[in-house]
């Protein structure tokens, strides 16, 4: 029987070699591609307009003018931003203690707001309360509001947060009515009755994504809901729902996934309101819509077939048209900040040309965007782990300090926007 040597070709171990450090090369290019680990990090691109309070804020704000710092191994990742607040909000949140209020409104709904004492004297010495707008679905018991709110808290601030018409599990609805994009009811009877019971009080109002389209139309729809602001901030908002509806059945940057989501985290809030929001209706009003809600993977879907009819428009456009911000936010004259992140995966780019332009015009507004963030993310930290509080917490309550800052201090040589400010009455 023949005996066969096979001998090993002392190339095929380098080319083996070869193949795996190949291999290792494309996924640490992947993973640098899809955390985007070599973008740099900067300070927030800002538009403003140079005016005495805007050089001030400038000056006094450092989280406006120095870099923000995301964590390095993910921070650089608007999804894993977006994905770490929609999971878990914040780390270590903590437990403000705060006393709910519910207030009756005249279409049988009821109003809840949480309100949260200071736990301190505030800098200037002055009674200042935060009336704060969460985003969509959210209510007073989200981490990321309490983590602000126990931060404002610790700074000398009141804190009212508006708890969405139906958000909170445990509180039921008292009429066939919920929360939608735009109306501004609930809000306004939170800061009305912050008003009469605190009548020294001056506020700075505050609003995350779709709390910041509500708040900036809450402002701009009647002049005198600005009386006693001292200031606004919005933070990761769209501006315009009927431009950004095309955006959001785009897969550009996964936004049609994370409109699903969205859709569905809609439709679990709805059905468990179902008896509230339909019992009073027809078999076959029930059968249609809620045929539709449960095949609906759209916020366009459950919008158009649910939330429209809540305000009786006639149509999806008339909706978004009517509830959308960018209609009344240049009626806003107190001091504006609009807060966005370019890597944010729900807000797209073509919408931040409304505040951009917007703080080219007027005097009164900044605009600020970083580079990293997500969608309410804005994590910092060094290289893994994040910390507690987010760039976004600290820019709110430093902004709103500086303009609490200049109030106090009356410089002689207030710009034109303060002198018509007060003329207004404001």
């Amino acid at each position: 029987m023949k005996k066969y040597a096979y001998t090993i070709s002392p190339e095929l171990p380098a080319m083996f070699d070869g193949v795996k450090l190949a291999a290792v090369a494309t996924v640490l290019y992947i993973i640098v591609r899809c955390l985007n680990l070599k973008s740099p990090t900067a300070p927030p691109d800002l538009t403003y307009q140079d005016t005495a309070l805007n050089r001030f804020l400038l000056k006094s704000c450092s989280q406006l003018t120095k870099e923000y710092i995301p964590p390095l191994l993910w921070g650089k990742s608007g999804h894993l931003q977006t994905a770490l607040y929609g999971k878990l909000g914040r780390v270590s949140s903590p437990n403000p203690s705060g006393i709910r209020k519910y207030l009756p409104m005249q279409d049988g709904a009821t109003a809840t707001f949480d309100l949260f004492e200071p736990l301190g004297d505030h800098r200037t010495g002055d009674d200042i309360t935060m009336v704060i707008c969460p985003g969509i679905g959210n209510h007073s018991e989200k981490q990321y509001i309490r983590t602000f709110v126990d931060y404002a808290q610790k700074d000398g601030y009141r804190c009212a947060v508006l708890n969405h018409l139906g958000a909170l599990p445990n509180i039921e609805l008292t009429s066939p009515r919920m929360f939608t994009y735009g109306c501004t009811w609930e809000f306004a009877a939170m800061v009305g009755y912050i008003k009469r019971t605190y009548p020294q009080t001056q506020l700075i109002v505050v609003g995350f994504s779709l709390g910041g389209n509500i708040v900036c139309k809450f402002l701009g729809e009647n002049r005198t809901n600005q009386e006693r602001v001292l200031c606004c901030v919005s933070v990761c908002q769209g501006y315009s729902a009927l431009r950004a509806q095309e955006t959001f059945l785009q897969w550009d940057q996964f936004r049609r996934f994370y409109n699903f989501l969205m859709a569905d985290n809609m439709k679990k809030i709805i059905l468990s309101h179902r008896h509230s929001l339909f019992g009073g209706n027809s078999v076959k009003m029930i059968d249609t819509d809620l045929s539709r809600l449960y095949t609906a993977t759209s916020l366009m879907q459950i919008d158009d077939n649910i939330m429209r009819k809540f305000h009786g428009h006639s149509s999806l456009k008339e909706y978004y048209e009517k509830e959308s911000c960018v209609h009344f936010i240049h009626n806003v004259h107190v001091p504006l900040l609009l807060v966005n992140a370019a890597d944010d995966p729900l807000v797209h780019d073509s919408l931040l040309t409304i505040p951009r332009t917007l703080a080219a015009k007027k005097p009164n507004v900044i605009f600020a965007l970083t580079l990293h963030g997500g969608h309410l993310g804005f994590f910092e930290g060094a290289v893994l782990f994040p910390q507690p509080l987010t760039w976004m917490d600290k820019v709110i309550v430093g902004y709103a300090n500086t303009i609490c800052q200049w109030e106090k201090q009356k410089p002689p040589c207030q710009s034109d926007l303060t002198k018509d400010h007060h003329q207004m009455g404001y």
